[in-house]
């Protein structure tokens, strides 16, 4: 059986008539096949044994992630629908943009099972669609939610609820309804899943697209949490081969009470509010969000071809965790490159003009980094 809920976070102000609600078609859905600018990005949580390349360093296909098969579907999809391909899809509305993403929070669903960490899922969940959107300076205006399990346990989505609610309120969205379906024997017993989808707004005139990007240009990079939500099909085969518990504390920390399940269950960064200010001052050309395909997949995204990134590494501080699982899996820096955000959660492209000024304005909770610039060629060079 299925129960539709209506939530609205009554923080969230009256919508603009500009975007005023269209009548419900939940029981009759039209679907546009054909969007001026589609959304996909390869993203699959598989579960596997081993985790073990050919050689002896641990590898995110090893253990069941195949991202270049994603890229594949990508690009058939592609051919079905075409315009596929940015962070968040583009739908045209008078003079503005809808700006639409959808995403999961992949096997770090199998590590909030495991910790009994509810509460702060829900944020991941939230945090994907919309620093996906925001990629494209749109802001985001409401957000729905797909909660699945075979049989329903009230107290604990009430906690996957309330993260949703968080994570809704730190993006300054509405929670405007969503889905709850009881489906018998289809998961294990106090298991369930997620999806969210995002829909946001911008005007023609200020989308974020990477068209102006040109050599020179700077890449400033927003810091992650840690391992945000990818990865983790390789991330728990380290934490098996590494013989620890949850509530061990991660060996590289220097915070002796962070244990390895806090640390990888560290909530989503929300870039939306820090991303929308900055575009504020002016320069930024290109956004890209860091998720499944790392540094490496995900900012060519937003380059006109010809155009590639020098990363200046040792830039920003990787997070513990990161060293963790790279010693304890004994992976090669490329691998580690094209599967975690390595510290780094979004990266936006700026003129040189305007670099300075962005991160002369960013300290604390909201530091920025310099990360890198643009050259000719393509793909990603780390130096």
């Amino acid at each position: 059986m299925a129960a539709d809920r209506l939530l609205h976070l009554l923080r969230a102000a009256p919508a603009s008539p500009a975007y005023a609600a269209a009548p419900s078609s939940r029981g009759h859905p039209h679907r546009v096949l054909l969007p001026t600018s589609g959304m996909r990005r390869a993203s699959v949580a598989c579960s596997a044994g081993g985790g073990k390349s050919d050689g002896e360093g641990m590898t995110y296909k090893g253990a069941g992630v195949d991202i270049d098969a994603g890229t594949e579907l990508v690009r058939r999809i592609g051919k079905m629908a075409p315009g596929i391909g940015g962070f968040g899809g583009l739908f045209p509305f008078g003079d503005h943009y809808l700006v639409a993403g959808t995403d999961g929070v992949g096997t770090k669903l199998k590590l909030a099972f495991e910790t009994g960490i509810h509460d702060t899922i829900g944020i991941d969940l939230v945090a994907m669609s919309v620093n996906d959107i925001v990629t494209s300076g749109a802001k985001p205006l409401f957000f729905l939610d797909y909660y699945a399990t075979s049989k329903l346990d009230v107290d604990l989505a009430e906690k996957v609820i309330k993260g949703i609610v968080d994570g809704c309120e730190q993006s300054d969205c509405a929670l405007l309804g969503g889905e709850t379906a009881e489906m018998p024997d289809f998961y294990k017993e106090g298991e369930y899943d997620l999806s969210g989808f995002a829909v946001g707004a911008v005007k023609k005139d200020q989308v974020i697209d990477g068209k102006n990007i040109v050599e020179g240009d700077i890449l400033i990079g927003l810091p992650s949490s840690g391992v945000h939500s990818n990865g983790f099909s390789l991330a728990r085969r380290v934490l098996e081969k590494s013989g620890l518990s949850l509530n061990d504390q991660l060996p590289t920390s220097n915070d002796m009470s962070t244990t390895v399940g806090e640390a990888l269950m560290a909530p989503t960064v929300i870039y939306v509010k820090q991303v929308l200010e900055i575009i504020s001052k002016g320069g930024v050309k290109g956004i890209a969000h860091i998720t499944g395909g790392g540094f490496t997949d995900n900012i060519p995204r937003v380059f006109p071809s010809g155009l590639g990134a020098k990363i200046f590494t040792g830039t920003w501080k990787v997070p513990p965790v990161f060293r963790w699982i790279q010693e304890v899996g004994k992976i090669e820096d490329a691998e580690m490159r094209r599967t975690f955000n390595m510290g780094i959660g979004m990266v936006l492209v700026v003129s040189k003009e305007a670099a300075d000024g962005i991160l002369e304005g960013t300290h604390g909770s909201n530091h920025a980094y310099r990360i890198g610039e643009v050259i000719r060629g393509n793909g990603v060079q780390y130096v």
